[in-house]
């Protein structure tokens, strides 16, 4: 039988980038658990993985 592979653990480091010395976060916290909870990048929408909550993006004017 063959091993199964290890997944690789997403560490906090993947939620943040630093820009000119300070931490910016890459994704935004839920509305609704508050501050830890980031939710998920789906392209045209973001998800809290915790509550289930949605959030879509807002796109510019004139766009559909």
């Amino acid at each position: 039988m063959s091993e199964k592979k290890k997944k690789k653990e997403k560490g906090v480091y993947s939620y943040y980038r630093i820009e000119e010395g300070k931490l910016v976060r890459l994704r935004p916290f839920c509305e609704r658990c508050g501050p830890g909870y980031f939710m998920a990048d789906h392209g045209d929408r973001y998800t809290c993985g915790h509550c289930g909550f949605t959030r879509y993006k807002t796109k510019g004017r004139g766009e559909k």
